[in-house]
């Protein structure tokens, strides 16, 4: 077991997530591949999500998740990481926060990523493949907690 591929891959997925909370579009363009493919497991928009090509993946979290009305957190940890020459699969447990200001809402939601990696003389390790499913997703309006009160960030 390569020890260094791994942490090499686990800084990658950290990036991923850093660049989505702060809305790093250039660390999610340079933590994809060209042809990757989300599968984002989320009933919040209706029905799951399933974007083919960075670009298509930039586009539709820059449209829902840029700007200052959404403040997202997520946090993944304990991961199992198998590696193969230049390809590697993942799975990561997570939690996320999302806060809608706009509409006041708050979502709190767990899951597991499952994940595919390439690696390229090029550009290292890239995400090539990346899905979830819920193993639960709540949202809740601050309407609802009337003591509900940000100290910072939002």
């Amino acid at each position: 077991m390569n020890l260094h591929t791994i942490e090499e891959i686990r800084r990658l997925k950290y990036r991923y997530l850093r660049g989505v909370d702060q809305k790093r579009w250039d660390l999610l363009e340079n933590a994809l591949t060209e042809d990757a493919v989300a599968d984002y497991g989320t009933k919040a928009m209706g029905e799951p999500l399933v974007l083919t090509g960075r670009a298509a993946i930039l586009d539709f979290l820059r449209r829902n998740l840029g700007g200052d009305k959404i403040v997202t957190f997520h946090f993944a940890g304990q991961p199992e990481i198998d590696v193969e020459g230049d390809t590697a699969s993942g799975t990561w447990a997570f939690e996320d926060t999302v806060i809608v200001k706009e509409h006041r809402l708050v979502i709190k939601g767990a899951a597991y990523y499952e994940e595919r990696y390439v690696r390229s003389a090029e550009h290292g390790w890239r995400i090539k493949h990346i899905a979830y499913n819920r193993l639960y997703e709540v949202m809740v309006s601050m309407d609802d907690l009337p003591s509900l009160k940000f100290l910072a960030g939002v």
